[in-house]
């Protein structure tokens, strides 16, 4: 699935997420509203990793939806 799948069915791909990445609160996983770089910048904030592993992350769990 690409990005533009997931941002436009993000309601239903909100638990995925969470499952994902279990240290992002449900107001987190909303704020992001689908958008990828909100996304990236939160796991960035939560993880504590640098954009580019966050953005892999993305990338990786993208590929497997």
């Amino acid at each position: 699935m690409n990005w533009d799948k997931i941002e436009g069915n993000w309601k239903q791909m909100t638990g995925e997420v969470k499952a994902h990445w279990g240290k992002l609160t449900d107001d987190e996983v909303q704020q992001a509203e689908g958008n990828r770089e909100k996304l990236v910048g939160q796991i960035q904030e939560k993880y504590g990793v640098a954009k580019d592993e966050a953005e892999r992350q993305v990338d990786e769990f993208v590929a497997k939806h």
